[in-house]
Parts: C-alpha cells; sequence; structure tokens
C-alpha cells in the first residue's frame, strides 16, 4: 500500500522508518508530526506493521492519501520483533538516509532534523550514525531501572561508549545498516555494530515523552534478561568484524 504522492523529480533526501505493533492510536498523530518536523526536506514515512490485529491498516488507508509525501505501510503476516521491523522498512527505504523511531510517540519528531544536520556535518570525517540519548526519560520506575542496569552492563561487556541504545530515535547509513549481520534484537546494538565495522557513531540528546496513548508491549522479562543474554554473540560478532569489511564503494565518501 502506498500514497499516490511522489517527491517531483524522485530525489528523497531520507527515510523514516517506524516499526508499529499495535499502534493505531498513535499513527496519525506520528505521521502528522513528521511531515510537519521535515517540511525542508524531501522524504518517505514508512510504516511496518509488525503483524498487528488492530485498526492499524485501517487508520493508514484513512491518512496515506492526505499527506504531502509518500507514505508506506509494510505489513507483517505475523508478529516477528522489532528488529525485523526495522530490517523490512530499511530495505524498502529509497533515501541513503534512514531515520527510525519508536511508533509509541514517545520519541520526538521535531528531534530528526538536528540528527539529520548533525549527521551531515559530521559525515566527512566518517560518522555513519547519529544516536539519540534521552536525558530526562518520561517512563515508569521498572522501565528506568531495567534500561539503567542493561545499559550499564553493555557497556561493561562491549565498550562501545553508548549510553542509551535503547533510544528508538536514529539517524544512520541505510547500506551499512544492510551489510550487518541480521539477528533478532539487533536493534538494541547498531551502534556498537556501526563502531566495529570502523564507523563514527555520535550521541545526540534527545526529547522524550509520555506515550500518547495505548499501551507499552515492554517490560523487564523482555527487555532487561534477553538483551543482556544478546551480549555473548554480539561481542563474538564484533570481535570478528573487520573494519569497513562489506563497504567497498566510494558513495560513502559523498556527503548525503
Amino acid at each position: 500500500m502506498q500514497s499516490t504522492r511522489v517527491d517531483e523529480g524522485g530525489i528523497i533526501d531520507i527515510s523514516v522508518v517506524i516499526p508499529v505493533y499495535n499502534e493505531a492510536e498513535n499513527i496519525r498523530f506520528l505521521a502528522e508530526e513528521i511531515v510537519q518536523a521535515l517540511a525542508n526536506e524531501s522524504c518517505e514515512i514508512i510504516f511496518v506493521d509488525d503483524g498487528s490485529d488492530d485498526d492499524s491498516e485501517s487508520v493508514f488507508n484513512s491518512i496515506a492519501a492526505e499527506l504531502p509525501c509518500t507514505v508506506r505501510m509494510i505489513r507483517h503476516s505475523r508478529n516477528l520483533g522489532q528488529s525485523r521491523a526495522i530490517l523490512t522498512g530499511v530495505r524498502q527505504a529509497k533515501s541513503p538516509v534512514i531515520a527510525t523511531l519508536d511508533g509509541d510517540c514517545q520519541n520526538n519528531p521535531a528531534d530528526i532534523p538536528g540528527l539529520l544536520t548533525f549527521y551531515r556535518q559530521n559525515f566527512p570525517s566518517g560518522t555513519r550514525m547519529v544516536a539519540g540519548q534521552r536525558t530526562h526519560r518520561e517512563d515508569n520506575w521498572v522501565r528506568k531501572v531495567s534500561s539503567r542496569i542493561a545499559n550499564a552492563v553493555r557497556n561493561w561487556f562491549l565498550h562501545d561508549g553508548i549510553s542509551d541504545t535503547g533510544c528508538g530515535l536514529k539517524v544512520f547509513d541505510r547500506d551499512i545498516m544492510l551489510s550487518l549481520p541480521f539477528f533478532d534484537h539487533l536493534h538494541r546494538f547498531m551502534p556498537a555494530m556501526f563502531k566495529a565495522a570502523g564507523w563514527g557513531v555520535i550521541q545526540m540528546p534527545v526529547d522524550h515523552r509520555r506515550r500518547h496513548k495505548g499501551v507499552s508491549k515492554y517490560g523487564v522479562s523482555n527487555r532487561l534478561w534477553i538483551g543482556i543474554s544478546d551480549l555473548f554473540g554480539v561481542r563474538w560478532l564484533i570481535k570478528r568484524t573487520p573494519p569497513h569489511a562489506n563497504i567497498t564503494e566510494k558513495k560513502n565518501d559523498r556527503v548525503p
């Protein structure tokens, strides 16, 4: 499914990929915020519906033709997880530059232009990801504590220097992301994998808001403990990732 609106000349500056699972109440609000935030950029918005059983599809159909940019929804027939949903969206993206954010509206799309500007400014020096860092969390204490523990353990284990790997708001190079070995929960370790491949990753403070509507799909059992168990596999991959091993084209030297 895709809106009929296409950017003139077919040039897209940035593709915004949003994985959603039962977020029908948030899709319209989030899409409108993204359009407003990126009014000065040629963009496309890709919602990846990860097997929702709510009204996400019908809500999308009602807004796709209304928005002044290309909007698509790609649907998984069953729930495959956030990392797979992001990968699906990135594969379908038309821009070499990707922005991701969560579908619960806790990430503020107004931060995307700042991350994109920082990405472009630091691109010549090898930066290929600008990752959001939530300086003030609008979450309950369980999510705050589990996130703090997971980030501390990950930093101790991987020495990646990333203080908030769980922030969904990121701007990064599409080709490099697609060159990474895929595994479930990859989205939590993308900064570490980019750095392991020899690319620069910069953190930038971003806003964090209370959930707009709906309920969270994450808790201690599916965020903290699974993330910690993944560390052993990620460390193995990092030790065996030669710098720039899969990036051979000179187009990565051109500022987007």
